[in-house]
């Protein structure tokens, strides 16, 4: 198929990756500065273009990958003239019908998975959620999704931002308390790397146990000498903030070990 890739950042240049490499014609990026979308372009073999008007206008497939706040408006200007093509957008949250009254067909594609540019993944595991609004979009992104990973799932816009926000705790949030952790280390001269493998085996312990069933710690026991003392830490050494966000989590963990799972694990997307 032959794709305009509007967007040039981290998930973007990994979909543009995963796209050519599957045989597709990616035959022009856009980004709001030239300097990105040659950059892209240059990786891809293809045309760089920095102007929405100067979109091509015969593409079969045109795939907005770009910030939430500004895929409206970026859509609304994109799509005017270009009505054959069918229309994607990439957003965990947002809706298939930002498209509605645009262009005649549309649809959603959505790789769930964290993406930066200076690491490669392997696009053929990743989860990727296909929505979309007739028959000819359908064939569109199913075709597209298909080709570049082994696991796709039709997702409703309603259902996919829940998933959206699930991955941004399991992600997101992660990450954030890693780093959390990674500064606390630093502070005392202790080198992240000891943080590794007890970080990879809490994320293989997911593989087979449920997180709840995997998680351990003061929190779960309620230990509130071992919480109050590391709460006083945090307060020392990160503030104020960080040391409510250590007790309302520990509160959290504590909470939810007091109850029975409220969805069962096995249930499928």
């Amino acid at each position: 198929m032959k794709i305009v890739l509007i967007g040039a950042g981290n998930l973007a240049t990994h979909l543009g990756k995963a796209l050519a490499r599957a045989g597709h014609d990616v035959a022009q990026v856009y980004s709001r500065t030239m300097e990105s979308a040659a950059t892209l372009a240059a990786v891809l073999h293809c045309r760089a273009c920095c102007d929405l008007a100067k979109l091509d206008s015969d593409a079969e497939v045109y795939i907005i990958s770009i910030k939430d706040s500004a895929l409206a408006r970026v859509a609304a200007q994109a799509c005017a003239g270009r009505q054959g093509g069918v229309w994607l957008h990439t957003a965990g949250s947002m809706p298939l019908d930002v498209f509605k009254g645009l262009v005649p067909h549309y649809g959603v594609l959505y790789p769930m998975m964290t993406f930066s540019k200076e690491r490669e993944v392997d696009f053929s595991v990743i989860p990727t959620m296909v929505e979309y609004n007739d028959s000819t979009a359908q064939d569109s992104v199913e075709a597209l999704a298909h080709s570049v990973t082994q696991r796709v799932v039709q997702l409703s816009s309603a259902r996919r931002r829940y998933l959206h926000l699930a991955a941004v705790w399991a992600c997101n949030f992660a990450n954030h308390c890693y780093d959390v952790a990674s500064q606390l280390l630093a502070a005392h001269d202790i080198p992240i790397d000891v943080m590794l493998p007890l970080i990879d085996e809490t994320a293989r312990k997911v593989h087979t146990l449920t997180p709840r069933q995997a998680q351990t710690g003061p929190a779960v026991r309620y230990d509130q000498n071992v919480i109050a003392a590391q709460a006083r830490l945090m307060a020392r050494e990160a503030g104020l903030q960080l040391e409510e966000l250590y007790l309302r989590l520990s509160q959290s963990i504590h909470a939810a070990a007091q109850q029975p799972p409220a969805h069962s694990q096995e249930r499928k997307l």
